[in-house]
């Protein structure tokens, strides 16, 4: 039974949750109801439920290829971002160089700019890309990698962030572990893979989902960048219904769900190994 000291904390609670959870509620809500009932009907449950509402957002916005791009862009983005990072992280951490500090807190402070400062030398990186969409050796003639899934991938590649969170967990290792596998003649490749990488694997988790959502959810980068359907993404082909003269609201929030599902699924297939990054991870020296 709950205490007399505990329930106004779980009363809290379950209004908190409450409170988050009643805009997904409606969500689903206008999801399954008929256009005609999406604004008048007042009740939480539609009358005639029905499925057509998704079949308008697929049709409407192009749903099958900006899935595509989405998926294609976050895949590759999450696949070098429990690499290149991690690797970085864990050298960071047990194998310091002159300087090592410096830079690591160089990289950390890019994590202050403002994404719109970056934005414009983002832009010109990929419209003078060198030998892609028309363009020469020294990047002029053409489109370089604008509107392209090329394009699209360029500032997700290395996150400044899952470097930090890499440093910070590998830190929070023994070292002793590579000191023995040192002893034993192993060299620096093999103590990664061998000794420290199946010790990563919340890290990898924590890596995985943040970069996944980060990708998958970004909504500026691909307006800029992205002018034709073949490099759209799923946020861009959600303002299809909102930018139009007749808003329909029904498709709108079934295509919203659709875009959500992914994100979910991730989650909740790492959730455990996310909270153990999340735990062992912490902020260390």
């Amino acid at each position: 039974m709950t205490s007399s000291r505990t329930w106004p904390r779980v009363l809290v609670l379950a209004l908190v949750t409450g409170v988050v959870l009643l805009p997904f509620l409606w969500m689903l809500r206008l999801a399954f109801t008929p256009e005609g009932e999406a604004v008048s009907g007042v009740g939480f449950l539609p009358d005639d439920p029905t499925l057509d509402n998704f079949a308008t957002a697929v049709r409407t916005a192009d749903l099958g290829q900006a899935f595509a791009n989405s998926t294609i862009v976050t895949v590759v983005a999450v696949a070098v971002n429990c690499v290149v990072p991690v690797i970085a992280g864990y050298a960071f951490a047990h194998l310091p160089f002159p300087g090592s500090k410096v830079v690591f807190y160089a990289l950390i402070s890019t994590v202050a700019i403002p994404v719109s400062v970056t934005l414009i030398p983002l832009f010109l990186m990929a419209k003078n890309f060198p030998l892609a969409g028309g363009n020469d050796l020294l990047g002029r003639g053409g489109s370089g990698l604008l509107d392209s899934v090329g394009g699209l991938l360029l500032p997700y590649l290395v996150g400044t962030m899952n470097i930090f969170l890499s440093r910070q967990y590998f830190a929070g290792l023994d070292k002793g572990f590579g000191e023995a596998a040192r002893i034993d003649g192993a060299g620096e490749l093999r103590i990664f893979f061998s000794v420290y990488l199946p010790l990563a694997r919340p890290l990898l988790a924590l890596v995985a989902v943040f970069s996944f959502t980060g990708v998958w959810d970004d909504f500026l980068w691909p307006l800029v960048t992205s002018t034709s359907a073949r490099s759209t993404t799923v946020q861009l082909a959600i303002t299809t219904f909102a930018s139009s003269g007749d808003v329909k609201y029904g498709a709108l929030m079934a295509a919203t769900i659709l875009v959500s599902l992914p994100v979910m699924v991730v989650f909740l297939l790492n959730q455990r190994s996310f909270i153990a990054g999340l735990s062992e991870g912490g902020i260390k020296g």
